[in-house]
């Protein structure tokens, strides 16, 4: 459910008290106009600078998506890297450094976009529409950018 604190707390009256519930706060998720322009620029990048797209969204993902710093024991590095990127392209994990902790390694390990909301997405369209403006491709009008923005926004989906 979706709504004022007043409207969640008149329904959490109506619910099973023998079973748990989870609230958390509602965030808009990203547009997938705004992802399919992400992936239309990628591919022009891509055949400009001569690799995949998905070379290029994973670099964006790297320079400004989320992430979390883990530590994970040494033993079980390879099989977590292995399980946070089967997710999808841009669930990216690398060995980051050795542990303060005795007999641990520090993984970064990114989120892809699949999960972001929409102002998380809006940061990697800007980054991408950037690093395609650099190499001088055409590019949609800042009031084009803006609106599928906007359309995030308004619509969450």
């Amino acid at each position: 459910m979706i709504g004022s604190p007043q409207e969640i707390s008149q329904y959490l009256w109506q619910l099973d008290p023998n079973k748990e519930y989870e609230i958390k706060e509602h965030k808009n998720k990203r547009s997938l106009d705004a992802n399919g322009y992400c992936w239309v620029l990628c591919k022009k990048i891509a055949d400009k600078l001569h690799i995949t797209k998905e070379e290029v969204y994973r670099k964006n993902i790297k320079e400004m998506g989320k992430y979390e710093i883990i530590p994970i024991r040494n033993e079980a590095v390879s099989t977590f890297i292995n399980a946070w990127t089967c997710k999808g392209i841009g669930w990216i994990c690398e060995s980051l450094s050795k542990s303060k902790l005795d007999g641990f390694t520090n993984l970064i390990a990114y989120y892809g976009s699949s999960v972001y909301d929409s102002k998380e997405m809006a940061l990697l369209l800007d980054s991408i529409v950037q690093e395609a403006q650099a190499l001088d491709i055409d590019t949609l009008t800042p009031d084009e950018i803006a609106n599928l923005k906007n359309l995030e926004e308004i619509y969450g989906n």
